[in-house]
């Protein structure tokens, strides 16, 4: 590089450093001069309340304005903000306005901040799942967005505010006695980071360092779907205990079992309510096996392709209580199989409580008058005062669709779409949280309604039908050397019989009954005997007493009592 070439670069590297520090000391001249400049801004309140009408685009006007300069710009107090003019204006009251005079060069940033302190804020959730914000200036006196009126003077900002949450399908009322907000983040995501800086400072931007919204959300559903989990995990183990404890109840208590809702042979009402214990049990072990699936954290994979940071994945995933780490980043950023999984197993676990609601619903009417709802959990009639619906019941069953239609919902999201991320992936959430929502009403209504449930003994066991024991005659005649297929026929035709001379079964006489087959023997009435005829049923997972409590003991052992 030749000398005068040199020399012209010093001279140019020089006159920038005089340039940059004349600009410093313009700004710092600027700067002083405005700081001593505005204390007039009080004596003129209207010039300042043109200059805010002008940004809001209506009249402003408040009663007392008060300055202070600040390190990022001057700061406007006013009391008694008004915004509009007449009955519709939007009456604020105490306010503050930054004039952030920094900020404002950057690009999305806006150049004044509205600061308002102290709002009791509620957010509600409906029941169609959306939230809404109440609380905020101007929204008790109606016309539209109240944000529309307030947004123009600035960046929204709640100081010091009280935020009630209120979201009864979630189960969730909360109070955040103070909060700090800033109205206009991107997303959660940028809240977060936020609001970490107000915190701790410059550290917080570093928390975005080797990760990426991908893989964040992912990280982040995960986290809410094993919690969640946990939760319904025990509110089904709940539901377990009370079957449990009404089999034990009503240990004894006949009752007709049917097929195609058709009397069929006779059972104990204990063995058919533990045949839903069973059902939820796998629902609950398929719970557990999920759990598993999803303890697996993908943060660190980055958009797709991981991270260059050297951070420890391992480390980090037990720091959050995984169990692991996802093992390819592509796959793990647009994994949402154990949500689809987790859908399944809710469709799956609604099926198996329509079920017993469907059976519970049938037994409850006056036709059979097996069992009764508690008052809790039925409802009367607006017009008929005899009745006593099992709502609860029919509800459970109306769930099932949604929680199907959930499934076959993101399954449909799911089908062909490329690999790696892909926003399609954000209708996971509806779905997901709906699901859980359902189920986590859904299982403490059927706990209580099995837990407080009335059984008619008498009423089951005046349902008792001769024709229950047909097969206990066929089986008389096996033991006897006839082989089954004849002992099915005669049977069969004493049946008929009976039905043609419109008694019951054992009320045919010893010569009707040989008249069919000489292998009925005097000895064949002894075959009608209700409790006889189940007790013989006393292989394991039988309804006999001493299968049934085995039974028992097995479902004790499965929840750990």
């Amino acid at each position: 590089m030749t000398t005068p070439l040199r020399r012209r670069l010093r001279l140019a590297r020089r006159g920038a450093w005089y340039a940059a520090a004349l600009l410093l000391v313009l700004t710092a001249l600027v700067v002083g001069a405005v700081s001593r400049l505005l204390p007039l801004a009080e004596r003129h309140p209207d010039r300042v309340a043109a200059w805010l009408g002008e940004r809001a685009g209506r009249p402003v006007a408040f009663d007392r304005l008060e300055t202070e300069w600040t390190r990022r710009g001057p700061l406007l107090r006013v009391d008694g903000l008004r915004i509009g003019e007449g009955a519709g204006a939007v009456r604020i009251g105490e306010a503050e306005i930054l004039v952030a005079q920094y900020a404002g060069l950057l690009p999305g940033r806006s150049f004044t901040e509205l600061r308002l302190r102290g709002l009791q804020l509620e957010l509600q959730r409906a029941e169609d799942g959306r939230w809404q914000v109440r609380g905020l200036p101007g929204q008790e006196q109606g016309g539209g967005d109240p944000f529309d009126v307030l947004e123009p003077l600035g960046e929204l900002q709640v100081i010091g505010g009280r935020l009630a949450i209120d979201a009864p399908s979630l189960g969730l009322q909360a109070t955040l006695a103070r909060i700090d907000l800033r109205l206009q983040d991107e997303d959660i995501h940028t809240a977060v980071e936020r609001r970490l800086g107000e915190l701790i400072g410059e550290a917080a931007g570093k928390l975005h360092t080797g990760r990426s919204r991908n893989d964040q959300v992912a990280t982040d559903t995960r986290l809410y779907l094993l919690r969640r989990i946990d939760e319904l995990a025990e509110a089904l183990a709940a539901l377990q205990r009370a079957i449990v404890a009404q089999a034990e109840t009503h240990l004894d208590a006949l009752m007709p079992g049917y097929t195609h809702v058709q009397q069929a042979q006779p059972v104990l009402f204990s063995h058919w309510l533990l045949s839903f214990f069973w059902m939820l049990q796998r629902d609950r072990e398929r719970l557990g096996e999920l759990r598993r699936r999803t303890s697996v954290c993908p943060l660190g994979s980055g958009p797709l392709a991981g991270h260059a940071f050297g951070i420890d994945r391992a480390a980090l995933a037990a720091e959050l209580g995984f169990e692991g780490i996802t093992a390819n980043s592509i796959d793990a950023v647009s994994d949402r199989d154990y949500i689809a999984e987790f859908l399944f197993w809710a469709a799956l676990l609604g099926v198996h409580l329509s079920r017993l609601a469907e059976d519970l619903i049938i037994w409850c009417s006056a036709e059979y008058r097996f069992v009764q709802l508690d008052e809790a959990y039925s409802t009367g009639s607006s017009i008929m005062p005899q009745k006593r619906n099992p709502d609860s019941l029919e509800l459970l069953r109306g769930k099932t669709g949604r929680l199907v239609g959930n499934l076959v919902a993101l399954l449909t999201v799911l089908k062909g779409i490329p690999s790696a991320y892909d926003k399609d992936l954000q209708e996971d959430k509806e779905r997901l949280f709906d699901t859980v929502e359902t189920m986590a009403l859904a299982l403490p209504v059927a706990a209580g309604a099995i837990a407080t449930l009335q059984v008619n003994a008498e009423a089951m066991a005046a349902a008792l039908d001769d024709g229950l024991l047909a097969t206990d005659l066929a089986d008389y005649l096996v033991r006897r050397g006839v082989p089954f297929r004849q002992s099915h026929k005669w049977v069969g035709q004493a049946v008929r019989r009976a039905e043609e001379r419109g008694v019951r079964l054992r009320e045919l006489t010893p010569a009707e009954f040989a008249a069919i087959s000489p292998a009925f023997g005097a000895d064949v009435y002894a075959v009608f005997d209700f409790r006889a005829a189940v007790e013989h049923k006393s292989a394991p997972g039988g309804t006999a007493t001493a299968a049934v409590r085995e039974q028992i003991a097995q479902a004790k052992a499965a929840l750990g009592a």
